[in-house]
This record gives structure tokens, sequence and C-alpha cells, in this order.
């Protein structure tokens, strides 16, 4: 298989994360700390690790406590719903939002009384007009401002410490989704003032499937939507308020969470950056490749983004061209990507468009291979 489906779950893995869940699996996958024995405290031990090793990544040892979840999606619920809404009329979003944020964000419209507003964006260039957007806050105060830090259609990177910046200048409350940029895009969170940091650890971050969360910055307050046993306080009739047990109810999911350790360790022993340099060069390729084809029109193309460029083919929907490059055993994805706004913004809504997305591990090969493919569908058109 010739993989570009990447902003949907980085693939492969690093080996040292796949021998290291194995083992995991083999030796310590048991309940963390709700045992007295050996096994229960080391898996303990490699949970909290985990959590350290994410604060160092994104320079937040001091400042954020990590909270895991199932996946993304189920941490941005968490914290969408968990905001309190009494004293909220506007919540900022970009016009590139994932249904994970957009969906939980009409629930809460139907029980309060809010405006979503999209932040400013200017389409010619493809980045985000500072400018405007300190007018629109001037103009009507935000009280909630969600950004997607990178956007799972075309991969244009939000400048987060600057929004937040201004954000912050009216007491908003700050969300960023990074499902698509942790571990890729670099940030101190010193420098970010993001109250909730989400993140998905099957995609950038190089860990398996089943694991996410989010970091909550120290002082940030946040009701808890899911209730149950910690494994500590049990006698307690409600939630406890210590973290990370007022959030994190039920069994961990350990052995997802020992991928994301050892991913972490990967990433973390790598040289700075390295992994974003990759992908750059990778980003590269992919664009001047498509760029070889008149039947193909790249949209929402940034000098700022991750790995992502999403096309449209003259004369074929992007249901067809998907069916066609799978049966050459090339892996891309098509329709809406579950961010419909992002398409009405870039124009290609209802049927979407072929999204490529590149990783650290896309090979020359990769890129020869899906040349061929991409000549057979111009050859064949």
């Amino acid at each position: 298989m010739i993989y570009f489906d990447n902003a949907a779950t980085t693939f492969p893995k690093p080996d040292s994360v796949l021998d290291g869940i194995d083992k995991f699996n083999r030796t310590f996958a048991v309940n963390v700390n709700r045992g007295q024995y050996d096994v229960s405290a080391k898996a303990g031990e490699i949970v909290s690790e985990t959590r350290n090793m994410l604060l160092k990544l994104l320079d937040a040892e001091n400042s954020h406590k990590v909270i895991f979840a199932p996946s993304a999606t189920i941490a941005l619920n968490m914290v969408i719903q968990g905001i309190d809404y009494n004293n909220v009329k506007t919540v900022y979003i970009t016009p590139f939002e994932h249904n994970a944020v957009l969906r939980p964000l009409n629930y809460i419209k139907e029980k309060y009384d809010i405006n979503v507003v999209e932040l400013a964006v200017d389409r010619n260039k493809m980045q985000y007009d500072l400018e405007a957007i300190k007018y629109q806050f001037q103009n009507k105060k935000p009280d909630v401002v969600i950004v997607s830090h990178a956007s799972n259609v075309c991969g244009i990177i939000a400048p987060i410490k600057e929004i937040f910046a201004y954000a912050k200048r009216y007491n908003s409350i700050t969300l960023v989704d990074m499902a698509q940029s942790c571990g890729l895009v670099d940030i101190s969170l010193k420098e970010v003032q993001a109250d909730f940091v989400v993140f998905a650890g099957h995609k950038t971050l190089y860990a398996s499937l089943g694991v996410g969360g989010f970091l909550i910055k120290n002082g940030a307050y946040l009701s808890p939507v899911l209730y149950g046993g910690t494994g500590v306080k049990s006698a307690l009739p409600k939630q406890p308020d210590e973290l990370p047990e007022k959030y994190e109810v039920g069994s961990l999911n350990t052995p997802a969470i020992a991928g994301l350790f050892y991913s972490l360790k990967w990433l973390l022993g790598l040289n700075k950056g390295q992994v974003h340099k990759i992908e750059e060069k990778n980003y590269d390729k992919l664009y001047n490749l498509l760029s070889k084809y008149a039947i193909i029109k790249m949209h929402g193309v940034s000098k700022n983004s991750v790995g992502i460029i999403s096309c449209t083919f003259d004369g074929l929907a992007p249901d067809n061209v998907g069916q066609i490059l799978a049966s050459k055993d090339i892996a891309v994805r098509t329709g809406l990507h579950c961010s419909p706004n992002a398409h009405k913004f870039l124009n290609t809504y209802p049927a979407g468009t072929v999204r490529f997305s590149t990783s650290y591990f896309t090979s020359d090969k990769d890129f020869e291979e899906l040349e061929k493919a991409l000549d057979y569908i111009e050859e064949n058109l």
C-alpha cells in the first residue's frame, strides 16, 4: 500500500512504538494504580512519564496538566461541554473546524443563547487576517475562542500565539485543537496563552489509535461531563476534584498510552524540528508532483502549512478518483473530511476533494507510485 492518508492517522508507526506496545501488552497491560502489586505500579509509572514527556514536548511542565481520553473528539467534547456558558455570548472559531468542534457547539447553541463567529481569513493569501481579527474582537467581545491549529483539509497553520494574545485582552477562554499538529509544529505553551490544548495520539504524535486527550492550564475551570470510577476516593458520591481524576473515569487504555510513551521517546530523541523539516520536504515534493497535471486543481494551498493538500480533478468526482487510486493500492481520503465548513470556505462543498497527506515516513517510492497512478488517470480521462 502506498499511503497518502496520514491526516487520518499516520502510518506506518516507528518500530519502537510497535515493539513497545507489544512488550507492554505482554508484561504491564493492567489497570493503573488500582492494585498494590508491582505490575500495576509499573503501568502507573509509564502513564505518569507519558504525561511528563507530553508536557516537555509542549514546554508546559509548570503550567498545564495532562488529561487522557480515548480520542481527540472525546477530549474536545469534554472541554467544549465542560465550559460554563452562563456568561458566554460569543464563541469564535476558524473556518476550518472539524465536526468534533462544530457538532458539540451546535449542541451548546440549542441550550444557550450564544453566537458562533468565524475568524477572518484572507482567501486570496490563504492566511489569517490578524488586523481584521483585532477588529472582530473589538466589535464583538470574544468569550470563547476555539482554533484548529492546522486544518485537516488544506493544512493551513493558524497563528495561535497572536490570536490568543488578542483574545486574552478580553479574558477569553482559549482552546486549540492540535490533532493535526501536536509533535509536528513546534510551540511553547509558555508563549501561547492556551487554556486547553487537545491532542490526538494516532496522528502527528505517531502513536496508536485509542489515546488522545487535552492539557488544562493551571487554574482553568471545567466541569466534568463524564462521571465514574477513578480507582481513588471511591467512597465519595461525587467526582473527585483532584486532577487528573476529576476528568479521567474508567479504565485507561494503558496499551495505547504505552504506545504514546514510546512515540514521545522517539520524537524527543530526534533533533528539534526534524519531523517538520522532513514533512516540509515531502509537502514540496507532493506540491510539485500535483502541479504537473493540468487536470488537477489544488485548493487552499498556503505557504504556512502541514503536509496536506486537497485537490479536485477535472471531469472526475473525488470519490471516483479515490476508487481509481485504491485500485492502484494508493490510499487517500475523499469527500468532506468531517469538516464541511472548510469546504464551504474553499468552494469545494458538497462533493469535497481528494486529500493527499504526507508524513515523516513518506518515501521517494511512494511518490513514484503516485506519479504512475496520476499519469494513468490523465491518460485515460
